[in-house]
């Protein structure tokens, strides 16, 4: 079922063909209130309804706790918004193809993946603070030539440029020039620590480019990983059922106290390429966390810490075939350790004979050296799978110093790396 499953990007598009032919109503009423004098009267009449939930009657419009509560936040929180139009210039190179691939999988006018024409795409974000800085998706801005931002309520339009960018987690912060005072509204950020499932989940955005669209779901899981940034790391995120589409890329996911919960970035999609009706946002505290490197980093990308090694997950291996080569059950079984890389600086080693053929249905046959050091934990925390590896490492900032236990030969020791910047050699 997995493999008819895939994750797409939210980036808009501003060719919205698919929508001729019907009308939008700018606002639409869900509920009439009988008939009654206290329903038409200023004051507000309170009635219990059974699931103890209660609705009140104000000038004629009637509103559960829930419904006044979605209201208010929003018309709080609307001005935080921001619109986000990009353009790209034609650039056929294979990192743009790859850029493209984790852009908005439903397509830009121009052709994906680069061509003749300059490709155009819209996306959102929203002011995090007062100084007028904005948070979107790396995605949305990531190879822009031009980024344009709009306002909620207006079609002003204003030139933004790139402050700082982390590909990894799929962030990216921006800033407009020339914003009227008091145009800056920021949402403040909440805690990702302290959500439940099943709390209210709002999420604002503009779908398909139609601006300031609002959608309302639950927060359905907080135990899930998806692939983000352009690493494709597994990590945390945050599941809702909040409708979200293509275009809300870097809105806002709130909670009922108007407060920032996550950054909307993916949707799980069948096989069909239509919605399955589950969303993921990025944690506000990746966002709270990465926002003093993003502030400081010039125009850059904030550079992410790797140990430069190739691995084969032990966790996906047979029993039989662990049994055979008298391997753990789990660890990162090193097969590559690059040059000049911090792992190397250590004196980690990979595998360099001693072979097991791995016959995957559907599959070429892979063959792994089975004689190299084991990555078996990290800060003394067990590693149950390889992307318990990638999710610590890509946690740590480069400087920042490891402890990691290796098991060769049979034998265990601590070895310490310290992390720097390295970047894998593109032509191996």
């Amino acid at each position: 079922m997995k493999r008819n499953l895939s994750l797409l990007a939210l980036t808009g598009t501003l060719a919205l063909g698919g929508f001729v032919g019907y009308g939008l109503n700018e606002r639409s009423t869900a509920q009439t209130a009988p008939t009654t004098q206290a329903a038409t009267t200023p004051t507000t009449v309170q009635t219990s309804l059974t699931n103890s939930s209660a609705t009140t009657y104000d000038n004629g419009r009637a509103r559960t706790e829930a419904e006044a509560n979605t209201v208010q936040v929003v018309k709080q929180r609307q001005n935080g918004l921001v619109y986000i139009s990009v353009t790209e210039e034609a650039d056929n190179s294979a990192e743009a193809q790859m850029r493209q691939r984790l852009q908005d999988q439903f397509g830009f006018p121009g052709g994906s993946g680069g061509g003749a024409q300059p490709t155009t795409g819209t996306g959102s974000g929203f002011f995090v603070n007062a100084a007028g800085d904005i948070i979107t998706n790396n995605h949305v801005v990531e190879g822009a030539s031009e980024i344009t931002i709009r306002l909620h309520g207006s079609k002003q339009t204003y030139k933004a440029k790139v402050v700082g960018r982390a590909p990894d987690f799929d962030l990216a912060l921006i800033r407009a020039e020339g914003l009227p005072a008091g145009a800056i509204q920021p949402i403040p950020l909440g805690d990702s620590t302290k959500l439940d499932v099943g709390l209210k989940a709002i999420a604002m955005g503009a779908p398909f480019g139609l601006d300031f669209s609002v959608s309302e779901g639950i927060i359905s899981s907080l135990e899930r990983t998806a692939p983000v940034g352009t690493r494709q790391v597994y990590q945390q995120v945050i599941q809702t059922d909040a409708a979200i589409n293509p275009g809300n890329s870097g809105g806002p996911l709130l909670n009922s106290a108007g407060q920032l919960i996550g950054v909307n970035t993916q949707i799980l999609t069948g096989g069909s390429g239509q919605s399955a009706g589950v969303g993921f946002a990025i944690p506000v505290n990746t966002v709270t966390k990465l926002l003093p490197q993003l502030q400081a980093a010039g125009g850059k990308v904030v550079q992410t810490p790797t140990l430069g090694i190739q691995f084969t997950d032990l966790s996906v291996l047979s029993a039989e075939d662990r049994q055979q080569a008298k391997l753990p059950a789990t660890g990162a079984l090193l097969q590559r350790v690059y040059p000049n890389s911090p792992a190397a600086a250590a004196g980690l080693r990979a595998g360099t004979g001693n072979s097991l053929s791995l016959n995957t249905p559907g599959q070429a046959a892979e063959s792994v050296s089975t004689d190299g050091d084991i990555i078996t934990a990290i800060d003394n925390q067990t590693i149950t799978e390889g992307e318990d590896l990638r999710r610590f490492i890509l946690g740590k900032r480069i400087g920042d110093s490891i402890k990691l236990t290796v098991q060769r030969n049979g034998q265990k020791r601590d070895v310490t790396v310290k992390l720097q910047a390295f970047t894998l050699p593109t032509t191996e």
